[in-house]
């Protein structure tokens, strides 16, 4: 049995999406919103099977995959994540960079050696690293209105995977994948797919919702906001948290968003100009991982507000 397991934000889809394009193969795919990231404990593998697994943390993921690779399966695994301890086994390929300006996406398409580029582009886009998705656009034969185009594409289906909840999305990322999939090349999807400009009219409205939002704690070095518990909110943490980093390059952010049981999710971006210490910072705290440039806490308890605010303070202040 083979099995598809990504991120069900754009850098997973789109890296899922570029080696299924070089190499189809029927399988089960496995996903989930932006924060469900412990993907490998759905899969009971066996010998014999193929895993494929993109874009989640092998540190999150280290019990289920040394069993998986005890049990006999194979193993393909690339992220940019904190990993942790990569287990040595004959049966296990990974490819893991957590240098803050690389994406799945992109590591994918130097795999591949750029056969889908105009895909990894898109993909960088999404992640929030516009200087390496401009970096490989340089060997894309497109305008730069087209390259604007992808990043309007990759921004949306980055959208698409935030909220807590499957119901929150437009579109469940696995469905998504199979639409991109079927429309093969980007600029095809964009100009013909009901789909896009669904999610293009999705994320306009939502972040109309968010526009002119103050920061509760603001300083040169660092910018605290909280969302309130709806859905427009959930989606647009992730995507309003890129905004506020590239607006505000030398300034580190942190997005609360309110939850339905008094929690926060919790977004980190590092300051663009220091794409440093997100990942430190929220693994302080239970629930909270991510990389060096961007990270998050999925379950941030009210009472401890004040403390990773104070945490927040400490990692960015001057």
């Amino acid at each position: 049995m083979d099995y598809d397991l990504f991120n069900g934000d754009a850098d997973g889809i789109i890296a899922l999406l570029q080696l299924r394009l070089a190499e189809p193969r029927e399988a089960e795919l496995i996903s989930g919103v932006k924060r469900d990231i412990k993907l490998m404990s759905r899969v009971q593998a066996t010998a014999g099977d193929r895993l494929t697994v993109l874009d989640i943390s092998m540190d999150k993921n280290q019990a289920a995959l040394q069993q998986a690779l005890a049990a006999g399966a194979e193993v393909f695994y690339c992220d940019h994540h904190f990993a942790g301890d990569i287990p040595e086994h004959p049966q296990l390929t990974a490819l893991i960079n957590e240098a803050p300006e690389v994406c799945t996406a992109a590591l994918i398409n130097g795999h591949l050696k750029g056969q889908y580029l105009a895909w990894a582009v898109t993909g960088a886009f999404g992640d929030n690293l516009a200087a390496t998705a401009r970096t490989l656009a340089k060997d894309l034969d497109a305008s730069a209105e087209q390259v604007d185009q992808l990043q309007q594409l990759g921004t949306y289906i980055n959208y698409n995977g935030y909220g807590p909840a499957l119901e929150d999305l437009h579109f469940d990322p696995c469905e998504l994948y199979r639409r991109l999939y079927a429309a093969r090349d980007p600029f095809e999807f964009i100009a013909s797919s009901a789909d896009f400009q669904t999610l293009e009219s999705g994320y306009r409205e939502d972040m109309a919702n968010a526009d002119g939002l103050a920061a509760i704690e603001a300083d040169a070095q660092t910018a605290v906001f909280v969302l309130p518990d709806a859905p427009w909110a959930r989606r647009v943490s992730g995507v309003f948290s890129n905004d506020l980093a590239v607006d505000n390059p030398a300034r580190a952010h942190a997005v609360l968003t309110l939850k339905d049981n008094g929690n926060y999710v919790v977004s980190v971006r590092a300051p663009m100009e220091n794409r440093q210490g997100a990942a430190d910072l929220c693994m302080q705290f239970p629930t909270g991982g991510g990389r060096a440039a961007a990270a998050g806490i999925n379950d941030l308890p009210a009472d401890s507000l004040d403390a990773f605010v104070a945490a927040f303070k400490v990692a960015y202040g001057a």
